[in-house]
């Protein structure tokens, strides 16, 4: 923990072990937890979506036509720029209504703050940023909630309005659909260096921009194709929220490495050992539901499990409708890509294929042809080539 010096104000990521998502509890002790409190009923009735489901987030149902989602997120500083800190914990919030189809309606502050030793004008800052991500969402921020700190942390509970007929829910994956994930990832090896001094700028603004990007266009291109399963991908990582969706759903998937887009600056940095604590947590839990090709570069590898702040959408897309559901996301502006499918197996099973693949998407829109053979499908994220064996120096937070 670093110390206040009068005068002189800290690093915001300096005074935090952990840093945005990747300061979450562990899945596995997080399932340890519920385990121990007992069997909790399914939703019932008005209430869509609650607490059995594990869903992104809560729903009730209001009417034939209307239902609330509610949702909640926080977490300590992962970037330095107080007001950039607010619009990604701003914006990670309210993701979790966008993964389930829904548009925010208002939200609540939550802010935990030092009373003694961190000018409180900082916070105003980080409440500023966060207000303005709302605003772009066209969500009201009316009021909040702060406790004394000495861990900073800040985020929002957020209420949203949706179509119960037409919820995204993680449990609805079924064999054939493809996976579509509408960001790069990265943000959680990029934020380790950051603490560590060792992101270069230009990296850290990449980091920025895409983690301060609503989830709406995503959600709504999703909903128009038909999409009924998705999830967001946050302090679990690519394989940690892809493995809930196929365990809820009953379903198994293969995933192409070489597709997943990445930040740029990721791979370097995870393979100069920039690794947070919530990552390798995230890969100690992976490994008995995933199957890993040992053609997978290690630190492409790290990138799959890597603990995001403010992720993308993962959609489980019906075969007909993801060659236009991927043209639109990449005419909105997002570096989606074609990461895998869904296929018959072993609930929550995971294959990772590194530059082969033994399956084939079948598609013959030109969007996703599928590529010769060994190789992803055309309309899949970029291929192999600049990976390198990762350094076995441990920068872990």
């Amino acid at each position: 923990m670093a110390k206040v010096i009068a005068d002189q104000t800290p690093r915001l990521t300096s005074l935090s072990p952990g840093a945005g998502c990747a300061c979450k509890l562990p899945l596995a002790k997080l399932e340890a937890l519920f385990e121990s409190m007992g069997p909790v009923g399914p939703a019932a009735g008005d209430l869509l979506i609650g607490a059995a489901e594990g869903d992104d987030a809560a729903v009730l149902r209001l009417d034939d036509e209307r239902a609330l989602v509610l949702t909640t997120d926080f977490f300590t500083p992962i970037v330095d720029d107080p007001e950039d800190w607010g619009r990604i914990a701003a914006a990670n919030a309210l993701s979790d209504v966008y993964a389930m189809g829904g548009r925010p309606l208002f939200a609540v502050n939550l802010a935990a703050w030092p009373g003694d030793g961190l000018d409180i004008a900082i916070l105003g800052r980080v409440l500023r940023g966060g207000a303005q991500v709302a605003g772009e969402a066209g969500c009201f921020v009316a009021g909040g909630h702060t406790i004394d700190d000495p861990v900073p942390k800040y985020g929002l509970a957020v209420v949203g309005l949706a179509d119960p007929a037409a919820l995204l829910a993680m449990d609805r994956a079924a064999p054939g659909d493809q996976l579509i994930l509408t960001k790069a990832v990265g943000t959680g090896v990029i934020a380790t260096a950051l603490k560590h001094g060792a992101a270069p700028d230009e990296v850290i603004r990449g980091a920025v921009a895409s983690m301060t990007l609503l989830n709406a266009g995503a959600s709504e291109a999703a909903l128009a194709a038909g999409v009924r399963a998705a999830t967001d991908v946050t302090g679990f990582g690519l394989l940690g929220h892809l493995h809930r969706m196929l365990a809820a759903s009953g379903a198994a998937a293969r995933v192409w490495a070489a597709a997943v887009p990445l930040l740029p600056g990721a791979a370097d940095l995870a393979a100069g050992g920039f690794v947070s604590g919530g990552t390798r947590a995230n890969t100690e839990r992976m490994r008995p539901v995933t199957s890993l090709d040992a053609a997978v570069p290690a630190e492409l590898a790290v990138l799959l499990h890597d603990a995001q702040t403010s992720g993308g959408l993962l959609l489980a897309t019906p075969a007909g409708a993801a060659p236009a559901l991927l043209g639109e996301l990449r005419a909105r502006g997002l570096p989606a890509a074609l990461v895998g499918e869904v296929v018959p197996g072993e609930s929550g099973h995971i294959d990772v294929h590194g530059n082969l693949v033994t399956g084939r998407v079948g598609q013959t829109d030109a969007g996703l042809r599928a590529g010769p053979p060994g190789r992803p499908p055309a309309g899949a994220g970029p291929g192999p080539g600049r990976f390198r064996v990762a350094r076995t120096t441990d920068r872990s937070e």
